[in-house]
């Protein structure tokens, strides 16, 4: 089973809750989506196995051949090729790697070369195995970073994939193919109004989901009526506790201190594969 854990809103808890579910459930595979600025391992310390690059492909354009027609320019939707009458340029950060230019191409004047996006790490603790990918600075490509990421996920094992903010193309990356998702929010106005944008784009994707509510003591009520309204299950709610805050700032995971909280994630996790199953 796959279980995503996403949130909309950044800053809801989405880490906090994926890896304390984790580690509570055990025998899991947690891969780290959030390739941005990925954080699980700032709470599981995981001792590193390997690491390994991650690539793209971009043109190479054999000036020999090429006839500065602009076939591939104009092709481009991205604007990663500009051709002059002397020269051509490639603009990698821009670049989506397609194939349509070399398609395009009448001289077959293009080729690919690698260009590193970012790095891929795998780690453990004890029996949680982690996978995340870091997109190295300055490359805007979120995207083909999470689909390497994904393609390390072991389907013997549970797998929760805790998703980048947002709902943009790396969010939806991230959860689709998904057997569930679960979404974190809190009862503020910026957080309902980012948790309509999720749901939105979930029921458009067709992935079934549920709520958590984290800071639940605060804010107003606003969160459950729209829930009880669209017919959403609330899965947890997580109360805006000072020993929470504490063992978060401190790296610690709370439900390692608070036993209490692993069979509250275990119960979730039971929940969650039975609504799956149905």
């Amino acid at each position: 089973m796959i279980i995503s854990v996403a949130s909309g809103k950044g800053g809801t808890g989405k880490t906090s809750v994926a890896v304390n579910m984790a580690l509570s459930v055990g025998t899991v595979q947690l891969i780290d989506c959030d390739v941005e600025a990925p954080n699980a391992h700032l709470l599981l310390h995981p001792k590193l196995r390997k690491v390994q690059p991650v690539y793209t492909a971009i043109p190479l354009v054999d000036e020999a051949l090429c006839s500065h027609c602009g076939e591939c320019s104009k092709f481009c939707q991205y604007n990663a090729i500009f051709t002059s009458p002397q020269k051509v340029l490639v603009f990698p950060e821009l670049c989506h790697s397609c194939g349509g230019c070399a398609l395009v191409c009448p001289e077959n004047a293009i080729s690919w070369e690698k260009y590193r996006i970012g790095t891929l790490k795998f780690g453990s603790i004890g029996n949680l195995a982690l996978v995340y990918g870091e997109l190295e600075v300055g490359r805007p490509l979120a995207v083909p970073v999470i689909k390497v990421v994904k393609q390390h996920i072991t389907k013997s094992k549970t797998v929760i994939l805790d998703s980048p903010p947002g709902a943009s193309c790396p969010f939806v990356e991230t959860v689709k193919g998904s057997d569930f998702c679960v979404l974190v929010t809190e009862p503020t106005p910026f957080g309902l109004h980012d948790l309509k944008i999720a749901v939105y784009v979930l029921r458009k994707i067709m992935v079934p989901f549920g709520v958590i509510i984290n800071r639940a003591s605060v804010g107003d009520k606003k969160v459950y009526d729209y829930c009880k309204e669209e017919n959403i299950r609330i899965l947890m709610e997580v109360p805006y506790e000072r020993k929470i805050a504490e063992l978060y700032s401190q790296g610690v995971p709370f439900s390692l201190e608070m036993p209490e909280w692993t069979e509250k994630f275990q119960t979730l996790y039971t929940d969650i594969r039975k609504l799956v199953e149905k």
